[in-house]
């Protein structure tokens, strides 16, 4: 006798911010959702230090509460040292915005997502840890998305097929499927969607020590933004509970992994030419190995095709430098937990409807991007903020994460005046990178034995 394929609503394909935002707002509009997540948590992850604007998301969520009582170090600014070590004026959020949502925190990920996959399941989510979605099902077996590229026709996503924990497998139908799986990016790697970054070609190599250097009082939270003397990257700086500070240089891939020794040798040279981090991280003990991640700015061409979505990794990355990663997680699964509220009320999941939100997410997107690149290019927040003292706030809204307004605009064309003669325009990001690069690039992680926080 044939198995009947087990039905829902939607199905949520990883339970990292991104998932677990898509799954709990669509809860709370009453609809059926099972999320599936691969591992099983806490795990580690990348990415700790929140800004401002998670906060609206985050009262969605019901997650405000929580994150209130928690143990996060809470962050109330951004500072930037330069390349000579010379400290700017802390950019605080609230002086920026006086409001109860300038004030965020440095989180372990591996908590805050506990934390948020938790929050998912309270509020209805039925959640499936070991569990792996071994492949995305297609009406007409396996097809390429819509609109479809030369490669392939179009086909809508119907559901799921599942490995359990036991090794078992299983059908799993539903009218929508969100891809949250994070960098592994299940349907964007299907079906040849990702665009690198033409610019941003970076890695990264971090490690966590306690004891090391930190502020008090309202900068005791503050993230770090510290230029290496010779310009060829920055480190960040970010302090988290039980006395842990993240320490991690990033610089240009062929600089960082071409021609260098170990992780470790790497990381320690850049520690030692740049005074700045060495002094602070002096009287710290490591208490981790060390970890590393090349190629890791991309995009989807699209954000969605019949049946199916993308949110957080799984659509793209951003460099870290403003730390506006889970940010764009949970931006992208509310923007797309809305669109498929609605589009199944309807009874519409077209690709037009479930991506509606692209467009405008996009260019989001593209304003941090290009604060990021500005930086690699040169930008000086210091020579900007007392130049055009009138635009500071409108710089701190782009770093606390407002990008969703054309408000923020009006900094470009003064930044473009204090350009030297000759300097090139930035490459939009949908430029992508030749193909002969392209096909050598692949986003990977080393995470190293023992402790992880």
């Amino acid at each position: 006798m044939a198995i009947t394929p087990s039905t829902t609503d939607v199905i949520v394909i990883g339970g990292g911010p991104a998932g677990s935002t898509t799954s709990t707002l669509l809860a709370q509009y009453g609809c059926k959702v099972k999320l599936f997540e691969r591992e099983h948590f806490p795990r580690f992850h990348i990415g700790e230090s929140l800004i401002p604007e998670t906060y609206w998301v985050l009262q969605r969520l019901k997650m405000l509460d929580k994150m209130k009582k928690s143990h996060f170090i809470k962050k109330y600014s951004v500072q930037f040292v330069n390349a000579n070590g010379k400290l700017s004026a802390p950019f605080y959020f609230h002086d920026n915005k006086p409001h109860e949502c300038s004030q965020t925190w440095q989180v372990a990920r591996s908590e805050f997502d506990l934390m948020m996959l938790r929050n998912a399941a309270e509020q209805g989510v039925e959640v499936h840890e070991s569990t792996r979605v071994l492949e995305v099902l297609f009406e007409d077996g396996p097809l390429t998305p819509n609109p479809s590229p030369p490669e392939g026709r179009g086909g809508k996503a119907v559901g799921v097929r599942i490995q359990k924990e036991d090794g078992t497998t299983e059908e799993v139908r539903a009218k929508v499927v969100v891809d949250a799986s994070g960098q592994s990016a299940l349907l964007q790697s299907r079906f040849k969607l990702r665009l690198w970054d033409p610019v941003l070609n970076k890695g990264a190599i971090w490690t966590y020590f306690e004891g090391a250097y930190r502020d008090t009082g309202r900068d005791e939270g503050a993230t770090l933004v510290i230029q290496t003397p010779n310009k060829q990257g920055w480190f960040w700086y970010i302090p988290l509970h039980n006395d842990v500070m993240s320490v991690g240089v990033v610089g240009p891939f062929d600089y960082l992994f071409k021609g260098r020794g170990s992780h470790e040798q790497t990381y320690n040279e850049e520690v030692a030419a740049c005074p700045a981090v060495k002094e602070r991280v002096a009287n710290g003990k490591r208490v981790t190995g060390y970890f590393a991640t090349k190629d890791y700015s991309y995009r989807s061409k699209q954000v969605a095709g019949d049946g199916w979505v993308l949110v957080g990794d799984a659509f793209g990355f951003l460099d870290p430098l403003y730390s506006s990663g889970v940010l764009l997680a949970l931006k992208s699964g509310e923007l797309a937990a809305d669109a498929i509220a609605d589009g199944l009320s309807r009874g519409d999941v077209s690709a037009a409807q479930l991506g509606k939100w692209g467009d405008m997410f996009n260019a989001g997107v593209d304003r941090m991007r290009r604060l990021v690149c500005e930086y690699y290019d040169g930008f000086s927040f210091g020579k900007f903020v007392r130049t055009f003292p009138q635009l500071k706030n409108a710089v701190t809204d782009l770093l606390i994460g407002d990008l969703f307004t054309e408000r923020v605009d009006a900094v470009w064309q003064p930044m473009e005046s204090l350009y030297e003669e000759g300097k090139n325009t930035i490459p939009a990001w949908s430029a992508g990178t030749p193909p002969e690069v392209a096909q050598t690039k692949t986003n990977e992680l080393f995470l190293p034995s023992g402790r992880k926080p």
